[in-house]
C-alpha cells in the first residue's frame, strides 16, 4: 500500500516479493531509505562489540540465510551461547522475539547482543555496554551524519541504534518460492513429490496448526519435547512468562528458506529436514508439557519424502544480498 494512500511513510516501502503482504513499521520508526542504509551499516559493523570480532551478522549471515549454520551461536571471546541463531529473514512480520519471545519488538531485540556478555560485550552492566557503544560510534564522523539524516540528531542514543537495525532488519524477506507461484497460478512451478507434500503438511500432518498464513507460524510457543531428557533442560518460554505450562516452549519459527537455516530446533539437535520429520512422526519427546498437537503421524517413508519436498519449494528471494564492501572509518 502506498505512502499516497497510508500518509504514514517517510519513503515508498519496497515491494515485498510475491506471496508477502506488506511489512508493518512502528510509527514511531517509519521506514525511508536512510534508515535501511544505516542500519545494514551497523548490521555488520563489527564496531558495534567490545573488542570489535562481532557484529550482527556474525550470527545471522547472509550465506547462512541469516543464521550461522551452528547448532549454538558463539560469540565474542569464542563463547558459545546455549541457544542456535534463528534467521532475520521475515522477522520483520513478528511482533515478540527470540527463540522465548522476550524482546517485544526488532527495535528492543537489535540492542539486546550488544549488552549480552556472551554475545558481543565484555561489559556485565547492559546500560554501560551500550553506552559504551554508542560512544565508540560517536567517533565515527559518517555515522553522525548518517543518524543526522535518517532521524534529525547527530547525537544518536542506543535507541537509534536499534531503530536503524530494525529498519534494515525488516527488508531482509523471503517469498516468491516455488510453492508461492504454484499458488498464484503456475502449475508446473512445483514438483509431483512437493505437490504431494503440500497435501500432506495442510491435511494430513495438519502442520499448519501451528505453521500457518504466508509466513508459515502463528508465532506461538510450544513444546516439542526438544532437550526435555536433560538434566537441566532449558525451559524456554517458561523463563519469560512464568507460566507452568510453558516449560519447555520455544517460538514456532517460519519455514520460508528451511532447507537453508538448519540445523533446526532451539538448541540446534537436529540436523537435517529428514530428521525434523522424524521427529515429529514419533509425536516428540514425551514430558509433562509435550503440546498435545504432537501425537504419532505414522507417514510412509514416501510421505516423509514428499513432505521434505514441499519445505524445500518454501525457499524464496529477497533475502540475498551482499554485504557492505567497506564501513566508514573512525576518527583518528
Amino acid at each position: 500500500m502506498s505512502c499516497a494512500v497510508t500518509g504514514r511513510c517517510e519513503d515508498e516501502e519496497p515491494t515485498p516479493p510475491l506471496g508477502l503482504p506488506p511489512v508493518y513499521y512502528p510509527d514511531d520508526n517509519l521506514y525511508s531509505k536512510d534508515k535501511a542504509a544505516l542500519g545494514k551499516l551497523l548490521y555488520f559493523d563489527k564496531r558495534l562489540s567490545s573488542d570489535g570480532t562481532v557484529s550482527c551478522a556474525t550470527c545471522h549471515s547472509v550465506k547462512d540465510a541469516f543464521t550461522d549454520g551452528a547448532s549454538v551461536s558463539t560469540g565474542i571471546n569464542g563463547q558459545q551461547g546455549g541457544r542456535s541463531a534463528p534467521t532475520v529473514i521475515n522477522r520483520g512480520y513478528s511482533t515478540a522475539q527470540f527463540w522465548d519471545g522476550r524482546s517485544p519488538s526488532l527495535e528492543d531485540q537489535a540492542i539486546g547482543p550488544i549488552a549480552n556478555p556472551i554475545e558481543m560485550t565484555n561489559e556485565k552492566d547492559p546500560g554501560g555496554a551500550h553506552q559504551t557503544c554508542v560512544d565508540r560510534l560517536h567517533q565515527v564522523p559518517e555515522y553522525r551524519a548518517r543518524f543526522k539524516k535518517a532521524y534529525g540528531d547527530e547525537d544518536f542514543t542506543i535507541e537509534h541504534v536499534g531503530k536503524a537495525i530494525a529498519t534494515f532488519e525488516r527488508t531482509v524477506l523471503s517469498g516468491n518460492s516455488a510453492y508461492d507461484r504454484h499458488k498464484n497460478g503456475n502449475k508446473d512451478a512445483l514438483s509431483a513429490s512437493a505437490i504431494r507434500g503440500k497435501d500432506i503438511f495442510f491435511n494430513k500432518t495438519a502442520c499448519d496448526s501451528c505453521h500457518l498464513g504466508f509466513n508459515f507460524t502463528d508465532g506461538s510457543y510450544a513444546n516439542l519435547g526438544i532437550g526435555m531428557d536433560k538434566t537441566s533442560p532449558d525451559l524456554g518460554r517458561y523463563v519469560v512468562s512464568k507460566r507452568e505450562e510453558d516449560k519447555g516452549a520455544f517460538k514456532t519459527p517460519t519455514l520460508r528458506d528451511i532447507e537453508h537455516t538448519g540445523p533446526y530446533m532451539h538448541d540446534g539437535s537436529l540436523k537435517t529436514l529428514e530428521a525434523v520429520v522424524e521427529h515429529y512422526d514419533k509425536g516428540g519427546l514425551p514430558n509433562p508439557y509435550l503440546d498435545q498437537r504432537m501425537k504419532p503421524l505414522k507417514l510412509s517413508t514416501q510421505d516423509k519424502q514428499d513432505l521434505v519436498a514441499f519445505l524445500r519449494s518454501l525457499s524464496g528471494e529477497g533475502w540475498q544480498m551482499e554485504p557492505p564492501s567497506s564501513f566508514p572509518p573512525s576518527k583518528d
